[in-house]
């Protein structure tokens, strides 16, 4: 079962914030993001990349080039995003819209409403939450130290 991002689409997110941040400025360079966000800057250009086939960047070659948003902020779903890099949002692809596959826990009816109640809870909060909702959550870009939990 899979409700979790990847990096791909972790990273995409980050990147995503940090444009929509910065977007009174024309075009910002890869490397630029990828230190404010710290991302690796080969995997972020892939990334961005993909986001511009998507047409949710734009880009811009030379020495002041680099990329900015193609659409504003509050236009861009991280449900869209999330989608475009990992698939489903769905616990699993039997109670999929959009990624449908039949698995063997649709045996079972109790099991399958629950993940529909799940994956309709992870949709929902993400499709009505634009990048514009993170960036006025937390305007000043505030780096958040990770703790880890053991279990």
């Amino acid at each position: 079962m899979k409700v979790k991002l990847t990096c791909r689409s972790e990273y995409a997110l980050l990147a995503l914030v940090y444009l929509a941040r910065h977007q009174k400025e024309e075009y910002i360079s890869v490397q630029t993001i990828a230190a404010a966000q710290q991302i690796p800057s080969k995997f972020l250009e892939q990334i961005l990349l993909s986001l511009k086939l998507a047409k949710y960047l734009h880009s811009s070659k030379g020495k002041n080039g680099g990329f900015r948003l193609a659409k504003s902020p509050d236009k861009i779903s991280l449900a869209e995003i999330t989608r475009l890099f990992d698939g489903a949002l769905a616990p699993t692809e039997s109670v999929s819209k959009y990624f449908y596959v039949p698995t063997p826990i649709e045996k079972e009816r109790g099991l399958l409403a629950l993940f529909k109640e799940v994956r309709d809870y992870i949709a929902a909060k993400m499709e009505n939450t634009t990048l514009a909702d993170v960036c006025s959550s937390s305007p000043n870009n505030e780096i958040v130290e990770v703790q880890t939990m053991t279990l």
